[in-house]
């Protein structure tokens, strides 16, 4: 009798150390709209295989692509009452929670893609990542999303091509003062209906990057992309308070350091993605237009003085111009 109770004992103490083992495992799961071909889903994976490595298994990512789990706006609600640990969103989109975040937006602030990175990977870009905190949203890093271009059914070569068309822009201030600089009508429409308005006419045209234009089909009906590259806002990858303050500090730095290893591989992933997509629409009988963006620019400074009146945004436009 007594092997029979010593050897229950063990059981249970197995049991209860399996048990343990089971608990110390803490998942977040990581919610975005994009497919699973694309650049920033990849980064993802990458960055789940990396943050278990480093971990050794504690820490898990279940990634859940494609809308599966609602909107952008639908996944940050659910990120603020604690309901989903992570998700990706549009820096534009982050300027109603984080006001500053929309200088980032702004048109020609940066002069060319490395200038983007030190700004972002930088104190600037550190400093906005964490000022929707109060909204109970973090950012972690910045995915590259491209810099925006318009295209349209007829050409735009110069800003006075954009003369009086209907250009679909996002939920952004910020987007539609360019636009509006320009000379067009910004028309917000939400992302899976632009197609079909595009196919109606409901808008004239749209501005996005390369991969977007291509992946969404939008060059079956728009035959013309003029590069003049006017934002390159970025993709935030944000992460709810709720769980971010349930991590100790070394779970907080495992999870930081892949997010940046993630943020790094996502940007030759999206160098090579931009290429491709710019192939595959010139294949299909797209014209790409490289345009004096200089026309563009000058056209667009006058958004500029708008923020002279609002010191800190001000401040940050200066601090952003003056990174080399």
């Amino acid at each position: 009798m007594m092997r029979y109770g010593q050897a229950t004992i063990i059981l249970l103490v197995l049991f209860t150390a399996s048990c343990a083992k089971l608990t110390e495992v803490k998942t977040l799961k990581l919610a975005h709209g994009l497919d699973v071909k694309h650049p920033v889903h990849e980064a993802m994976v990458f960055m789940s295989e990396k943050l278990e490595e480093k971990s050794g298994g504690k820490l898990r990512l279940e990634i859940y692509p494609s809308g599966q789990l609602g909107s952008e706006r639908q996944c940050l609600e659910l990120l603020q009452i604690g309901s989903l640990g992570m998700t990706k969103v549009s820096a534009a989109v982050m300027e109603n929670f984080a006001p500053n975040i929309e200088v980032l937006s702004l048109p020609y602030i940066f002069r060319d893609r490395e200038h983007i990175y030190h700004v972002l990977d930088g104190e600037v870009g550190k400093k906005l990542l964490v000022q929707s905190e109060k909204y109970w949203l973090r950012g972690l890093t910045y995915f590259d999303a491209g810099q925006r271009s318009f295209y349209a059914k007829t050409p735009i070569r110069t800003p006075e091509d954009l003369a009086n068309k209907k250009i679909r822009v996002q939920e952004s201030v910020t987007a539609m003062n360019l636009v509006r600089s320009l000379g067009a009508a910004p028309t917000p429409i939400s992302w899976g209906e632009l197609y079909t308005a595009l196919q109606q006419g409901v808008v004239d045209g749209a501005e996005n990057n390369p991969p977007s234009f291509f992946t969404s089909r939008h060059y079956e009906v728009c035959k013309y992309y003029t590069l003049n590259e006017h934002t390159a806002v970025p993709d935030i990858l944000i992460i709810s308070t709720v769980f971010w303050n349930r991590l100790d500090a070394q779970e907080q730095q495992w999870l930081q350091e892949a997010a940046d290893e993630a943020r790094d591989y996502e940007r030759i992933l999206w160098q090579k993605a931009e290429e491709e997509a710019l192939d595959s629409v010139k294949a299909a009988g797209v014209e790409i237009i490289i345009p004096d963006k200089k026309l563009f620019s000058e056209k667009t400074k006058s958004i500029f003085d708008n923020y002279k009146n609002q010191p800190e945004k001000y401040e940050l436009i200066q601090e952003i111009q003056a990174v080399n």
